[in-house]
């Protein structure tokens, strides 16, 4: 889509000429695949890297377009958010030392990366989700300023009426409303390419999608989003939600998420995945055009198929048909695998690659028909429970059978997917080197997000949510420096952060969320119990919408009582009585030192945190206690 002018459509006719292009270029597709145009004699493989940028506290840091500006290299490229950068890496022929030739360039490309951004104080993470990331780098002026995200914005907004909610439940609970869908950006992935021919594509697209269960299980590398333990590849439900334009409604009306699993076996030919996703999808974004695809075609050219490929990059199949043209200029077909995290190294990216190239290239020969022997409903529901519960998975297999994922990867699948690279002709030590990888991730049980979960438990207690994600995040790029898999690393810890400073830290990341409030029309005795019961001194007042209405206080009922006790007529009963109708109040996105300046500028040691006029969090002389006691112990 990068290389169209993708533009917002402002208008019925715009719209009504980008559909008559959109038409005209299946119309050119059916002659081209009626009319053997396709390239079928060299199968090629692709991939692109997507990273993140972090700052010296390991923060997302927005300056993409200066690191890019500084490398000037045709092969890297700008991502939706300013602190994302994606890595194109050049097709090789599926043979002999692709892998690890597409392993020395990812490394090679990383490290140019990496030299410049360093040069602007910031780093370079392969992270699913960043562990560090918070809401406030997801609004919108972390969009990259580029005419076709702003339109891809601008339309999903349209489409949704202005919000987005997530809500993703696993050890914790994650439910939140944005105002942008850029929450789409805290995601980056490692796609991988797999050139097809006309006649293969049916059959091995079925079979990728009868395989993205147990390869997403032994790939996971997300469980975290904002601090929240949630999926093991959180990525799979975070994009389908960030960039879902249902809204919800009162009838029972299916209607298809723009990123999806599917719903049906493929029948037929490429076409009808095209069709489908024209039928059920409204047009997000438009282009400019300068001929018709089937005029091309009459002058004997190959056409580029302009609107068909706008709009299949605003449709999110996790395993997308895609079109283009080779560098011999003839037109091709590829299957993208979009189901892989980021990282958490490059080897164990490559190791996801060979595992799942290697079936595709041979699991029709083992499973025949995919179709017959397995039920869709199973595959598509092995896919959400990888992606839920990572190795611990169990799967609904080929002829009803039902087996534990590390069972089908070890005994099944990894045979299968070793016989498919060799008859491939995949350099032999590639192949050993790779599928080790993933044979001793999943007898150790350590993916990239077991490692992270386990770095959390460890150091849960001994800091703060904030520093243990830093510290994860800090981890990450140690280890990934170093070139070992995952399941060679020792869990992070808090040594990892040797210069970690709290300078820049937001309310939102050291901020109380489990917050116990009250109401304007409770009885004061409820808030003296309160106090009381829940030991803390400090308890806000929101009123029916969550809006803050005042702050009660240990003091405020210190008072309360005291005039009672002097008063036997005072006439004190709700909570509106006594509170403090009017308390100083920060927002999320605001520095930690500007709280602590207006702690000490008032005298008060309690700061309600405020977002859309919504209570969202309570800060208190006790969290920057807690704070200066870890920073005085790092001294």
């Amino acid at each position: 889509m990068g290389d169209f002018n993708v533009k917002s459509m402002s208008s019925k006719k715009e719209l009504q000429n980008f559909t008559k292009h959109l038409l005209n270029d299946m119309q050119a597709l059916e002659h081209m695949l009626e009319n053997s145009w396709f390239e079928s004699d060299t199968i090629r493989i692709g991939a692109e890297q997507e990273l993140c940028l972090v700052d010296k506290n390991w923060k997302p840091a927005p300056i993409n377009l200066e690191v890019l500006e500084k490398l000037n290299n045709p092969y890297i490229t700008n991502e939706l958010a300013k602190f994302n950068l994606e890595i194109n890496l050049k097709p090789k022929e599926f043979k002999n030392n692709c892998l690890s030739e597409l392993e020395n360039e990812i490394n090679s490309q990383i490290k140019l990366v990496r030299k410049v951004a360093n040069d602007f104080g910031t780093e370079v993470v392969l992270s699913g989700i960043l562990p560090s990331i918070r809401k406030y780098d997801v609004e919108e002026e972390n969009i990259t300023p580029i005419d076709r995200y702003f339109a891809l914005m601008d339309a999903l907004k349209q489409m949704r009426g202005g919000t987005y909610e997530l809500k993703i439940r696993g050890i914790d609970e994650l439910n939140i409303r944005l105002d942008s869908a850029l929450i789409e950006a805290a995601n980056t992935g490692f796609q991988v390419h797999l050139q097809v021919t006309p006649d293969d594509f049916v059959k091995k697209y079925n079979l990728s999608q009868a395989i993205a269960g147990p390869v997403i299980a032994s790939a996971v590398n997300s469980p975290f989003l904002f601090g929240k333990r949630l999926w093991k590849e959180t990525r799979i439900a975070l994009f389908q939600q960030s960039v879902d334009t249902r809204l919800t409604s009162e009838h029972i009306r299916d209607r298809q998420a723009r990123v999806m699993f599917g719903q049906k076996w493929l029948r037929g030919n490429i076409t009808h995945i095209y069709k489908d996703d024209i039928l059920k999808y409204r047009v997000l974004l438009g282009a400019n055009f300068d001929k018709k695809s089937l005029d091309i075609i009459d002058s004997g050219k190959v056409p580029g198929l302009k609107a068909l490929t706008v709009h299949n990059s605003t449709v999110y199949r996790w395993n997308r048909a895609c079109y283009g043209i080779s560098g011999n200029g003839k037109p091709h077909l590829r299957i993208e695998n979009r189901i892989l995290p980021s990282g958490p190294t490059v080897i164990d990216e490559m190791a996801n690659t060979a595992f799942w190239l290697g079936l595709m290239n041979i699991g029709n020969d083992y499973y025949k028909d995919i179709t017959k022997v397995m039920d869709f409903d199973d595959a598509r529901n092995n896919f959400f429970v990888a992606a839920q519960t990572g190795l611990r998975a169990n799967f609904n297999w080929v002829n009803g059978k039902s087996i534990n994922a590390p069972e089908l990867i070890r005994k099944e699948l990894l045979p299968i997917a070793k016989e498919g690279l060799e008859k491939a002709n995949v350099n032999k030590k590639d192949i050993d080197k790779y599928l080790d990888v993933i044979n001793e991730r999943v007898e150790k049980n350590i993916t990239g997000s077991s490692w992270q979960l386990k770095s959390y438990s460890n150091l849960q207690g001994k800091a703060s949510k904030e520093e243990i994600l830093t510290a994860i995040t800090a981890a990450t790029v140690t280890n990934q420096k170093t070139k070992k898999p995952v399941h060679k690393w020792k869990i992070a810890e808090l040594k990892d952060l040797p210069h970690w400073k709290p300078t820049d830290i937001l309310v939102e990341e050291f901020m109380t969320t489990n917050l116990l409030t009250t109401h304007p029309d409770d009885l004061v005795e409820f808030a003296v119990d309160m106090i009381d019961w829940g030991k803390s001194i400090y308890i806000p007042v929101e009123d029916e919408e969550g809006k803050l209405a005042g702050l009660i206080t240990y003091r405020s009922v210190l008072r309360y009582l005291r005039k009672k006790i002097e008063n036997k007529n005072y006439k004190a009963f709700l909570i509106k009585d006594i509170m403090i109708k009017n308390p100083h109040t920060i927002k999320p996105e605001q520095k930690f030192t500007e709280a602590a300046e207006i702690l000490e500028k008032y005298d008060i040691g309690c700061l309600p945190v405020i977002s859309n006029n919504k209570l969202v969090g309570l800060l208190t002389e006790k969290e920057f206690y807690e704070l200066g006691q870890r920073l005085f112990k790092r001294l």
